[in-house]
């Protein structure tokens, strides 16, 4: 047992007594129960594992290899080998990194013949900027470090460049800088298959020439080669499977539109407009970054992890927060030419390079009209729909029901409102509810909102696709579909044991949370789901504890486990200031191991801590 030194003032220091962690009183019992004169044999071992932690198929190979696994600890008195594992060794291998509370062999076991339209897509917005939507670096940085961590869907601006002889990559009529398009497609060979092997899609967005276009084909072409996917009709009844497109890489975007307007109405006015319009698109983010001071309060407080707003009560208020609108124009400095499009017209398609409109697999557009029209579902084509976080939540509130059927074979893409110059994110629930595919994501938006997204994305093996629920893909009598707004029967009730937390006197300096004694944790659990299911509860603070021990349970009764993530958030309790943030991870619900796991925090990027966990139980009942 160490001791750690704090100074008050020059002449005064208070010392605290680092403790080790101690197995708690459930655990002792636990081990009583399955251990003979001290010791748990191999036998005993596998009999807890079967009854207690839900693992059922439990072999004795499985057990020996646990035993093996903990060699860390094999040179410390407390570990018999011969025998089997003291307390302190049983307690050590709960809260290891073999007892995790998903799947240890993180492998792919949800049906993968299914067509696209039938799953979650790990999906990110302007994916190549490195910071804020206005002013930020462009870069193949972000593209690589998305596709590392599983994303499969990469969003890429393309623009003519200076001289318009090239495609560069930015984020149109701001200050980014630009990055070239062929080195974003190169990174994206090399890195696309690195975390899956599971399809890339890359959504373009069209500013260019049909000369430029034709270069795009060519570039792409000789940069993918078979790995580009080009399907056998321009127009799909169905989508492929995630299986059947292992491996290929797939261009989705819409029909060359801008280029073909801007061409007629503005053919001399060259750089003078461009500078207008940066200028314009400037005062119009001052107007929205004011507005989302005042309204966006998602945008703000998810900079501040110890805001105590759940996104689940922001859904279940969405209805009382929005009135129906029948317009479909952009809010106040929203820039319409992103996502602005029409279905394909004869005479744009005429105009486009060909080899340009061969080389797109997934085509996007929206018919002409507005939303009844956009979500029209037409039985012999299939297509991709963008619409932006704020149209979703006005289309909800009166064709809430008809979007999750133009989901059931169709994609549904959303983005982030305009007013999100930071990077923030908003609440992934409200496309996922309602079966969009493509919930895309500012990934260097560091909030609340990415941590649901990173959470959701842990399913499945983390390959990137996680098969949506039946419920969503069902159609019952009368043409009915899932409600998410529909009071539902209990399902099961998840109930969560908060036991303990270790590893932040690892992981930071004895200073970090508080200059003068160790630190005050508590722990937040809660469920982001459907407006039912959604809360957020949390335990006491533990005072002066590098070890909190809270021992303390939560019931979650859940209307639609299958759209729950488990959040759990532990801050540092401040009398004098904001909370203090130290750690975080959101877990899919339909995954969770029961019994008693170690989960491991991460940090407000996503990345794990070495050494932070907490020891939790999971039960369903």
């Amino acid at each position: 047992m160490s001791k750690q030194t704090f100074r008050v003032c020059f002449c005064f220091r208070r010392g605290f007594k680092l403790k080790v962690a101690e197995a708690p009183s459930e655990i002792k019992a636990l081990f009583n129960d399955y251990s003979e004169e001290g010791v748990m044999s191999l036998e005993q071992l596998q009999k807890f594992l079967i009854e207690v932690q839900g693992e059922d198929e439990a072999s004795m190979e499985d057990v020996q290899g646990i035993m093996d696994s903990l060699h860390e600890f094999k040179h410390l008195p407390i570990f018999q080998l011969r025998k089997g594992l003291n307390l302190e060794a049983f307690f050590r291998y709960l809260c290891h990194d073999l007892n995790p509370p998903l799947s240890p062999h993180n492998t792919v076991h949800h049906d993968m013949n299914a067509p696209l339209s039938h799953y979650f897509i790990y999906t990110g917005h302007n994916s190549y900027l490195t910071g804020n939507q206005l002013s930020s670096i462009c870069s193949d940085v972000p593209v690589i470090n998305s596709l590392q961590c599983g994303v499969r869907v990469i969003e890429l601006d393309m623009w003519p460049n200076s001289t318009k002889d090239d495609i560069d990559v930015l984020h149109g009529r701001t200050l980014t800088t630009p990055v070239k398009l062929s080195k974003c497609l190169i990174s994206i060979k090399k890195y696309a298959f690195v975390a899956s092997e599971y399809p890339v899609i890359i959504t373009l967005e069209d500013h260019l020439t049909p000369d430029l276009q034709a270069k795009v084909a060519e570039m792409a072409t000789q940069i993918f080669g078979d790995l580009l996917f080009s399907p056998e009709s321009e127009c799909l009844a169905e989508f492929p499977s995630p299986e059947s497109l292992k491996r290929q890489i797939i261009i989705s975007t819409k029909p060359p539109k801008e280029y073909l307007e801007t061409k007629i109405k503005d053919k001399d006015e060259g750089p003078q407009k461009e500078t207008a319009s940066i200028k314009k698109k400037d005062n119009g983010s001052q107007k929205a970054t004011k507005s989302a001071k005042k309204k966006d309060s998602d945008s703000q407080k998810a900079k501040y992890p110890s805001e105590d707003k759940t996104w689940g009560k922001e859904i279940s208020d969405l209805k009382d927060e929005l009135e129906p609108s029948d317009k479909d124009e952009p809010e106040e400095g929203e820039d319409i030419n992103e996502e602005d499009m029409e279905d394909w017209d004869h005479k744009l398609q005429q105009s486009a390079a060909p080899e340009y409109r061969r080389l797109i697999a997934i085509q996007a557009g929206k018919q002409k009209g507005g939303i009844k029209e956009w979500i029209r579902v037409d039985p012999d084509k299939i297509r991709r729909l963008s619409l932006s976080e704020q149209e979703l939540e006005k289309a909800i509130i009166t064709h809430g029901q008809d979007i999750i059927r133009f989901t059931q074979r169709n994609l549904l893409r959303v983005f982030p409102k305009v007013m999100r110059v930071d990077s923030s994110n908003y609440n992934p629930l409200i496309g996922w509810m309602h079966g969009a595919q493509m919930v895309a994501f500012n990934m260097q938006g560091y909030d609340r909102p990415l941590w649901l997204m990173q959470g959701m994305f842990r399913a499945n093996g983390g390959c990137g696709y996680v098969k949506k629920p039946d419920l969503l893909l069902k159609v019952g009598p009368h043409d009915k579909v899932f409600d998410p707004k529909a009071n539902l029967p209990v399902k099961t009730t998840l109930k969560v044991k908060v036991y303990m937390g270790e590893g932040w006197h690892l992981d930071f300096h004895h200073t970090h949370f508080d200059i003068y004694s160790p630190p005050d944790f508590y722990t937040k659990v809660g469920i982001a789901g459907v407006p039912a299911d959604s809360v957020m509860k949390k335990t006491k603070a533990v005072e002066d504890d590098w070890t909190p021990t809270w021992n303390e349970e939560f019931e979650f009764p859940l209307t639609v486990p299958e759209l729950a993530l488990l959040r759990i958030e532990v801050h540092e309790y401040d009398m004098s200031e904001k909370d203090d943030f130290g750690g975080q991870t959101c877990l899919p619900v339909s995954e969770l191991r029961t019994g008693i796991r170690a989960v491991p925090l991460h940090n407000q990027k996503g990345e794990k801590y070495n050494s932070v966990k907490l020891l939790m139980r999971f039960e369903f009942v």
